[in-house]
């Protein structure tokens, strides 16, 4: 049975005669740059994160950076964050004219490990990037003490974590900002580009607000020097649709990753992921620890199951970060497991058949 990594259309079906009505507002109206369908939206996730702002950009990179900017991150600095995680988290620190600083992830979580932070400060940090990775949130009691003791900032990588939750706190609210994409992929997708930043500080969302406009104060008359990073109307009014159905939809992932879990959990030879204690994972990715990985996913492959590998070379051994100068074994628990990730099926419309089936193709391999 063919098993895809992702069926966006399957998502989109149900919901398609309330998306071309949305889309048809949108035009109708003629708010293609911003404009009102993406304030309806901003006001409907900020409610959904329990927080007081949201701010509509045009993808996840640019609320990283927008955050980093707002917040006073400039050349000359540094920011800690973790090395296993999508690129775009350190391209915005660089983008800001700063320089990464990676300390290792706790290897049961995957999320930055607290107890190596302090470590990694210096004089010239300003900042901290937690990274919500797969869809559970970093150990967020640990981690905000230290950066208040420095007086460092927190920015929030929640892009894989809409709708995660951490002692009761929805991603996004513990820090300064938080960050989120909504690439299609995402377990609250547009049909483009777009993210968000959400915060509490009045006063820095609206310093924000100029700064994704080119700093704007209003019309023509630009307060200090921004950018262009507004949302489309279009997306926030497709992010409207979609938003009504996340917190189900994330049950459904649960329900799935409790499926798998329990299945695969007779072979030894696989690791799969931990929920940490009072949290809510909402797996955005399912992803195992496998030896012989790559064997394994050849022969899930011929049998018509698509996996994916998130992300198969940590940063700081990224070409694009050679000049970190930072050698294999920098960070040996991130390491080990990027060689080992194997990112399974995950969307709420699998079904138990398609999830048996990756399963049981698991077990055969090993077997």
């Amino acid at each position: 049975m063919p098993v895809p990594f992702l069926d966006l259309k399957a998502q989109y079906l149900p919901l398609q005669g309330e998306i071309q009505d949305a889309i048809a507002a949108v035009i109708d109206q003629t708010a293609f740059a911003g404009g009102p369908f993406v304030a309806k939206f901003e006001a409907q996730f900020a409610e959904f994160c329990r927080c007081r702002q949201a701010i509509g950009v045009g993808n996840g990179t640019d609320a990283l950076w927008l955050s980093l900017v707002a917040l006073g991150v400039g050349p000359g600095d540094e920011v800690i964050t973790v090395p296993n995680t999508f690129i775009a988290t350190a391209e915005a620190i660089t983008y800001c004219g700063a320089t990464p600083v990676f300390v290792d992830i706790d290897e049961t979580t995957h999320t930055l490990d607290p107890a190596k932070i302090e470590a990694a400060i210096t004089e010239k940090t300003r900042a901290i990037i937690p990274v919500h990775l797969f869809g559970q949130c970093a150990d967020m009691d640990q981690i905000i003490p230290v950066a208040r003791e420095h007086n460092l900032a927190v920015i929030e990588d929640a892009c894989q974590a809409h709708g995660a939750t951490y002692k009761g706190r929805t991603a996004g609210t513990m820090g300064d900002a938080g960050c989120f994409s909504f690439y299609p992929g995402k377990n609250l997708g547009a049909y483009g580009e777009a993210g968000a930043v959400i915060t509490d500080d009045d006063n820095l969302a609206g310093k924000m607000r100029m700064l994704r406009d080119h700093g704007q104060a209003k019309k023509y008359y630009h307060a200090m020097v921004g950018w262009n990073m507004r949302m489309d109307g279009i997306q926030g009014a497709i992010l409207s649709v979609k938003l009504r159905h996340l917190t189900e939809w994330n049950e459904l992932r649960r329900a799935h990753a409790a499926d798998y879990t329990r299945l695969l959990s007779t072979v030894d030879e696989v690791i799969t992921p931990c929920t940490a204690p009072d949290n809510t994972h909402i797996y955005h990715i399912y992803a195992i620890r496998v030896k012989q990985r790559d064997q394994l996913m050849a022969f899930l492959a011929d049998r018509g199951i698509s996996c994916n590998i998130h992300y198969p070379v940590p940063i700081h051994l990224q070409d694009a970060y050679r000049s970190l100068n930072m050698g294999p074994g920098s960070f040996p628990v991130a390491e080990k497991c990027a060689s080992e990730y194997l990112s399974l099926p995950m969307y709420p419309e699998l079904n138990s058949a398609q999830i048996n089936e990756v399963a049981g193709a698991i077990r055969d391999f090993y077997a």
